[in-house]
């Protein structure tokens, strides 16, 4: 199987604080801008499984706002511990539209971020 493209918006209306969640076909998607370049995570904390989009991005890394592990937002890897890389989506920029491939098929409960408060 392969990945299919989505659109997820315009990068005239990408969000100041460099980050956007997208929902596509079952999957949470955290699109981050970092130094001018867009990337693409599962919005799920390996460590955690809490969702990563309500943690703040500093230095190119986002923060898990449960527990604080921090990743490397370019290349998915956990800093100062031993957690899970992210899952990262391939991501492209055609024409100011910004669109992610995300797996035709669902995510498994291993990718489902669990919803705490």
């Amino acid at each position: 199987m392969s990945d299919s493209f989505h659109d997820v918006g315009a990068e005239a209306d990408f969000p100041e604080d460099g980050k956007l969640v997208a929902s596509i076909g079952g999957w949470r998607v955290l699109v981050c801008k970092v130094d001018g370049v867009y990337h693409a995570l599962n919005d799920r904390c390996s460590h955690a499984a809490s969702p990563l989009s309500g943690g703040r991005i500093r230095r190119g890394t986002v923060m898990c706002p449960l527990h604080g592990a921090r990743f490397d937002i370019a290349t998915g890897n956990c800093l100062g511990a031993a957690y899970p890389r992210l899952r990262q989506f391939a991501l492209r920029v055609e024409a100011g539209r910004i669109a992610v491939a995300v797996p035709e098929t669902s995510p498994g409960m291993e990718d489902i971020a669990i919803r705490i408060g």
